[in-house]
């Protein structure tokens, strides 16, 4: 007798308010309220993503979950100058998406796209604008209350694949994908994702994984990406 799929046991799964970045996704059950992809215990980006002076010199990563977010001085200085991404295409996997853009909450967690938006990729403007030296971060829904979104086939790509993100200025910069992760959420490699490099480096963020006892999806996809 055949298995059914794991895939089609599923509920449908978002992200929500959260520390950087997507760190569990809820369900969605006859007897629960709509919850999305987020951290148990958020906790604030590192004062480099924040432009003030840091508390220590290490950004940690909490017990629960990644909770912070190291970004380089020359991503923050590089959002001010550079012209912002507004479009994402990844052809091997037919995604063509806007982009929006991705703050803080008064709370000092990360914005995500809300649920409305699944079919949007969202670009959090504390690191590295796309094609300027350090880590771009893109951060797009795997499904919301609405259905698939936009990186529900994310954990398809190859390595090799071609990424697009064209700016405001209607210049395109490729990327090629470096890598794939499944990270757990109890032990993400923030400073593999957020930390400074000198590469022109792209990551792409979203839930993954299968669900624990208490509903939520127990890891994160990244995909690594470096500009031609």
């Amino acid at each position: 007798m055949s298995r059914t799929p794991r895939f089609k046991s599923r509920a449908p799964h978002l992200l929500r308010r959260t520390a950087l970045p997507v760190y569990a996704c809820l369900t969605l059950t006859a007897l629960t309220a709509l919850t999305g992809c987020s951290d148990a215990s958020p906790s604030t980006p590192p004062a480099a993503a924040r432009g003030t002076e840091p508390a220590t010199t290490t950004p940690r990563t909490p017990a629960s979950g990644p909770g912070t977010a190291s970004a380089s001085a020359s991503g923050s200085a590089s959002a001010k100058s550079a012209a912002p991404p507004v479009h994402v295409s990844i052809p091997s996997l037919g995604i063509n998406s806007a982009v929006m853009r991705l703050g803080l909450n008064p709370d000092r967690t990360v914005e995500v796209p809300p649920a409305d938006k699944g079919m949007t990729v969202g670009w959090y403007t504390g690191g590295s604008v796309p094609g300027q030296p350090g880590p771009a971060v893109l951060i797009g829904h795997n499904d919301t209350r609405y259905g698939r979104a936009v990186f529900h086939d994310l954990k398809k790509i190859a390595k090799g694949a071609d990424i697009a993100v064209r700016d405001d200025r209607g210049t395109e910069i490729h990327f090629e994908v470096t890598d794939r992760e499944t990270a757990s959420k109890k032990a993400f490699p923030t400073a593999r994702v957020y930390g400074p490099t000198d590469t022109r480096a792209l990551r792409l963020i979203t839930c993954d994984g299968s669900f624990d006892a208490a509903g939520h999806p127990v890891d994160n996809l990244i995909v690594y990406a470096e500009r031609k």
